[in-house]
C-alpha cells in the first residue's frame, strides 16, 4: 500500500503549515505593535506620524538637504500621491518646502528647511529611545544580525527590479 501524500492540484494554495502560521501572526503582531509604538511616539514629543519623521530623516540625510520628489517616494515606500499629502502637512509646518526641478518642467525637489531640521534634532533623542526599547534592547546581537538578513531578503523579494512593477512609488 502507498501511503505517500497526494499532492495538492496545481491550483491549490500552498497553505502554511502550523509553525508557519505562529511565525506569521507573530511578525504582524510585532510589526503593528511597533509602528503604533512609534507613531505614538512621534505624535506626542513633534506632532507627526512616523512616516513624515522618515521622509524628515531622509532629506537630512541627502547632499543640500533635498531630494526629487519622486526619489522620496521611492525611499519611503509610498504613493506619489500620498507623499504629496504628506509634503503638504510638512510645508504647513514650516519644515519642508518644495523647488521646482531646473532640468525637468514636471519635476520637484522636497528640501529641509532649518526649522525641519531643528524638529529632527529635537526629536531624535527621543526616537532613537523608542527604537533601542522595543527593538535592540530586546535581542541579543546575534538576534538583531539575523533580524537585519532577514528582513533584507524579504525587502528584496518584494522589491523588483523589472520595468512595470508595481510598486507604490511608480503609482
Amino acid at each position: 500500500m502507498n501511503t505517500a501524500p497526494i499532492p495538492a492540484p496545481a491550483d491549490e494554495p500552498r497553505w502554511l503549515t502550523a509553525e508557519e502560521q505562529l511565525v506569521w501572526r507573530s511578525y504582524i503582531e510585532a510589526a503593528t505593535l511597533l509602528e503604533d509604538h512609534l507613531d505614538r511616539q512621534l505624535q506626542r514629543d513633534a506632532g507627526m506620524p512616523h512616516v513624515y519623521y522618515g521622509l524628515l530623516v531622509k532629506l537630512a540625510e541627502s547632499p543640500r538637504r533635498r531630494l526629487r520628489m519622486t526619489e522620496l517616494a521611492r525611499y519611503a515606500k509610498i504613493t506619489r500621491s500620498r507623499l504629496s499629502h504628506a509634503i503638504a502637512r510638512l510645508e504647513k509646518n514650516g519644515w519642508v518646502r518644495r523647488e521646482d526641478c531646473p532640468s525637468d518642467k514636471r519635476g520637484q525637489f522636497a528640501v529641509l528647511t532649518d526649522e525641519g531640521h531643528e524638529v529632527l534634532r529635537r526629536t531624535a533623542p527621543g526616537h532613537v529611545n523608542a527604537v533601542r526599547q522595543a527593538v535592540f534592547d530586546r535581542l541579543t546581537p546575534e538576534q538583531q544580525k539575523s533580524l537585519g538578513e532577514i528582513m533584507r531578503i524579504v525587502a528584496e523579494g518584494l522589491e523588483p527590479g523589472e520595468t512595470g512593477a508595481d510598486l507604490p512609488w511608480l503609482r
